[in-house]
């Protein structure tokens, strides 16, 4: 069965093969190094869920990030060029602990949470997710030349704190070289392989 993807600009696209699994390859695209993620209990735990992953890994994940004095997660995202962003799968917590909404900022690097107050470029409304079966659709046209994206988690489904097993991005890379810009574009695709994804179109809110 073919994959069905769905823009929450309107647009929508047809992918025939059975391609759309959880092993995003813009995941080797991000600068780890210099990845945040702030009001995280413990240190450096938001870079581990930002990996590649097939079906069988998806049933045994151990490593997440949990909010620290409130349920907020705020994520800064750094890449090593410019990138299209697509869509977002987003693995939360069991219980309540899965984020309930998720506010997209293109090409605002270091954001604060005294910074999430201005308009998103995107936001949507969150179902739970354990097992990486709904992907989020992006307006493409705003998200065609990203260099840093931050994603905001105000909130949960009423626990404490926020917990977040992993985050897969999809999409197209561009890479610029010293000697002039040449453009290496691709469509990043998982592996046959890998567990397929419902492609899901959520209530979002969109910021014209």
């Amino acid at each position: 069965m073919s994959g069905h993807r769905h823009g929450c600009d309107g647009d929508h696209d047809h992918d025939e093969t059975p391609e759309m699994g959880l092993q995003y390859s813009l995941y080797s695209k991000i600068d780890i190094d210099n990845l945040q993620c702030l009001n995280e209990a413990v240190e450096d735990s938001g870079k581990a869920i930002f990996k590649t992953l097939g079906k069988e890994k998806i049933k045994i994940l151990k490593k997440f990030v949990e909010s620290d004095a409130d349920e907020e997660l705020l994520i800064n995202i750094p890449f090593t060029g410019n990138i299209k962003l697509k869509g977002i799968i987003v693995i939360g917590g069991e219980d309540q602990s899965h984020p309930s909404k998720m506010k997209l900022y293109k090409n605002r690097p270091r954001m604060t949470f005294d910074d999430t107050g201005i308009i998103p470029d995107q936001e949507f409304d969150l179902h739970p997710d354990t097992s990486g079966t709904l992907e989020y659709s992006t307006m493409v046209v705003k998200f065609s030349s990203v260099h840093h994206l931050s994603i905001y988690f105000p909130q949960n489904f009423g626990a404490e704190n926020t917990k977040l097993y992993y985050i897969g991005l999809r999409g197209e890379f561009t890479q610029a070289h010293r000697h002039g810009v040449t453009i290496c574009t691709y469509e990043a695709k998982p592996n046959v392989a890998d567990h397929k994804t419902e492609v899901f179109n959520p209530v979002s809110h969109h910021v014209q």
